[in-house]
């Protein structure tokens, strides 16, 4: 007969001590439970609004950036050749970042007037980290690397799928018809120097680029025939213009115990400045740039436009900051948008297939005022009194308020994909349920498994935010794939 042997009891794995202090402390379970399910909520992608809770959603954007850790250098030299800017600028640049610390390749591009060099990293390099030293390398440039003026510099923290919200500019009256009146350049200057600095203060946004239109500049044709009579060279006349155009400190002077301070205005603010500027003396007679060049303003030379339905457009592109939640960035910028709209420009347009000059002229003085200034131009300021004051304006006068208008806002695209995947984890999760009661045919047992779901995917959102995980459309599918394996029952083999 066999001798009986005694079989050693099992020692007890990990899991089973999990289970059984979960089981001895069901106080502190419950409280871990409720702090985990109020941190998800809080970091959820979805766009809830809880005024109980602050939120900190995880970074939402409705496809993942898969681009590489890149940063770009540009650099402008007006009017060069593209192989003057390769040999000048891009070759020389290119070989002295190489030495950058873990820099994977640089690929560059030479264009007329200007550079671009896309300096890839390794991807466990630090994004804020490579730029500085980047910027580190460009400021330590040896002396007499580049050309004389040219000086480049980094480009945006953004990546290249940064670009959230495009916009145009344009005149638009009280019921949001277009007016047109609005010159392409006016639309321009109000981009470049009201919009553009006021759209850079929303948060999340790195940079706010102009595109379309004309920059206006103050051009001075000279004349040659002009300049041979006059014996002046082109060396002196711009020289002239630029020793012009400056203010001039004086120190201070005192006066009954009173300190002034002593300066001379000296900018440039209008055309006449320009023509009145003194290029040299002849026989004690000051000859002018008027005397020897035609002073207008005039567009800048421009390499490309915005088109809108197939006409010319004003307008401008935010990009959001690197690691920022592109959601909340745009939802600052709307909000920036609403505030500066109601101080943008605006102006009378009078439409004069409907009326003529005469007519115009009769209307402002049955009203009391001067239909036009000294220059020929409506006046402004009359004709918005008017308007204002609560009469019925004629149907060929019109108000044209300058509108922030989008065309391309990603916030729309965001919300319909996690609208459809909230709804799809839902319905997955319902389902689910559904299968795992049917199966088990118990409804205690069913709804304990159940519970694991929501709470699981709960945990999802905890993770992502801790590791810096974007919320996008495959993020969020993985969720969704991944709630029914959640709920597959495995196979236990146990050693007998």
């Amino acid at each position: 007969m066999d001798e009986l042997k005694t079989k050693k009891p099992e020692s007890h794995g990990m899991m089973d001590k999990i289970i059984k202090f979960c089981l001895l402390n069901k106080l502190l379970v419950f409280l871990l439970v409720i702090a985990s399910l109020t941190w998800g909520v809080m970091v959820s992608p979805f766009d809830w609004e809880i005024d109980a809770l602050p939120r900190d959603p995880v970074p939402v954007d409705a496809i993942p950036d898969i681009g590489e850790n890149q940063q770009i250098v540009f650099t402008r030299w007006p009017g060069r050749s593209p192989q003057d800017m390769e040999d000048q600028v891009t070759y020389p640049l290119t070989t002295a970042l190489l030495g950058v610390p873990e820099v994977k390749t640089i690929r560059s591009f030479s264009m007329f007037g200007f550079s671009s060099i896309y300096i890839i990293f390794e991807e466990s390099a630090e994004f804020y980290w490579s730029r500085s030293r980047v910027l580190e390398k460009l400021n330590a440039l040896p002396a007499g690397t580049l050309p004389d003026g040219v000086k480049p510099m980094l480009g945006p923290d953004a990546t290249a799928l940064g670009q959230v919200y495009w916009y145009t500019l344009e005149g638009l009256a009280k019921n949001g018809i277009p007016t047109g009146g609005w010159d392409l350049h006016e639309l321009r200057s109000i981009q470049d120097w009201y919009v553009r600095y006021g759209l850079l203060g929303a948060e999340g946004i790195s940079e706010v680029a102009s595109v379309g239109g004309y920059v206006q500049e103050y051009q001075i044709d000279v004349d040659p025939e002009a300049m041979r009579i006059k014996d002046v060279t082109l060396d002196q006349i711009f020289m002239a213009i630029k020793m012009s155009n400056m203010d001039v400190g004086a120190r201070t002077i005192e006066i009954n115990k009173a300190e002034y301070i002593i300066r001379g205005l000296g900018f440039i603010k209008s055309l006449e400045d320009i023509e009145k500027t003194v290029v040299k003396t002849s026989d004690n007679i000051p000859i002018l740039v008027k005397d020897v060049a035609n002073v207008a303003l005039g567009p800048a030379l421009r390499r490309g436009i915005l088109d809108k339905q197939g006409a010319e457009a004003v307008g401008g592109v935010a990009v959001v900051r690197y690691g920022e939640n592109p959601l909340e960035a745009i939802k600052s910028l709307k909000g920036k948008i609403k505030e500066i709209s109601p101080g943008l420009p605006s102006k009378v347009i009078i439409d004069y297939n409907q009326v003529d000059i005469k007519a115009v002229r009769n209307f402002a003085e049955e009203n009391g005022f001067e239909a036009f200034t000294k220059e020929a131009k409506l006046n402004q300021d009359e004709w918005k009194s008017f308007l204002s004051s609560g009469q019925d304006p004629p149907k060929w006068l019109t108000l044209s308020q300058v509108k922030i208008v989008p065309f391309y806002d990603r916030a729309g695209l965001i919300k319909e994909t996690l609208g459809t995947l909230e709804t799809a984890i839902t319905q997955q999760v319902l389902i689910t349920i559904i299968v795992i009661l049917v199966m088990m045919m118990h409804l205690r047992s069913s709804g304990i498994i159940s519970i694991t779901l929501p709470f699981a995917v709960i945990l999802c959102f905890i993770a992502m935010k801790i590791f810096g995980v974007d919320a996008n459309i495959v993020a969020l599918s993985g969720i969704a794939i991944a709630i029914g394996t959640l709920a597959t029952p495995r196979p236990i083999c146990r050693r007998i």
